[in-house]
């Protein structure tokens, strides 16, 4: 078989189905393509950290763009969001994704019913109003098992200044690696702070870091 015969076999594949992305992530590709790159990364991180696990919570899915990444790791991924438009869009631009489901939920309101292995929530902190993250975070850490782990990511208040205007209108609630690593240490026992810059993940120096993960583990 020769080259132009195999290459026509795969686009024909390549056809066969059509991939349409979620309002937010289409969004980001249209106006800042590197950032949704960006956003993908932080995904990956939280996969490499779940990969294996039988049940994993993304909280505040978004349009679950991210989830295609978890779900190659995680055995199930349920996403919450208290956006039900964007639950039923989720079901289906993502409907191929046989191990993933999504759910109309507040998690300041009140925690999962069910236990999960471990939970992650990617930009959406800064977005909660300081009076409820207390809430926010206690409600995911009754959400988990007794080995569960959480790991929450925010941009860090020192990159503020270089956001748009369109970020800064939401980001209510930025932190920095001590406030992040204060409000987590309320409900779990050990914390510990990574870096972030663009798509790589590191321990250096805090304050030049664009954005911040928490890992969190043994609930109180």
């Amino acid at each position: 078989m020769d080259e132009k015969s195999i290459y026509k076999g795969l686009i024909n594949d390549f056809h066969k189905e059509k991939t349409i992305l979620g309002p937010h992530s289409g969004f980001v590709w249209k106006n800042d393509a590197k950032h949704l790159l960006f956003q993908l990364s932080r995904a990956k991180f939280c996969a490499k950290l779940v990969d294996g696990l039988g049940k994993v919570l993304d909280v505040g899915c978004g349009d679950g763009t991210a989830m295609n990444i978890t779900a190659q790791a995680a055995k199930s991924v349920l996403g919450i969001e208290i956006d039900p438009d964007i639950i039923e869009c989720n079901r289906i631009t993502n409907k191929r994704l046989a191990n993933c489901d999504y759910r109309l939920h507040d998690i300041s309101e009140s925690p999962l019913t069910e236990r999960f292995d471990a939970a992650y929530s990617l930009d959406v902190i800064e977005h909660v109003p300081k009076e409820r993250e207390d809430a926010f975070i206690g409600n995911i850490a009754r959400s988990l098992g007794d080995a569960g782990f959480c790991v929450i990511g925010t941009p860090n208040i020192e990159s503020d200044r270089y956001a748009s205007e369109l970020s800064r209108i939401g980001h209510i609630n930025l932190k920095d690696h001590k406030s992040l690593k204060a409000c987590m240490e309320k409900h779990f026992q050990n914390v510990f702070i990574f870096s972030m810059n663009d798509e790589v993940v590191h321990t250096g120096f805090y304050p030049m870091a664009h954005y911040l993960f928490a890992l969190a583990c043994h609930k109180k």
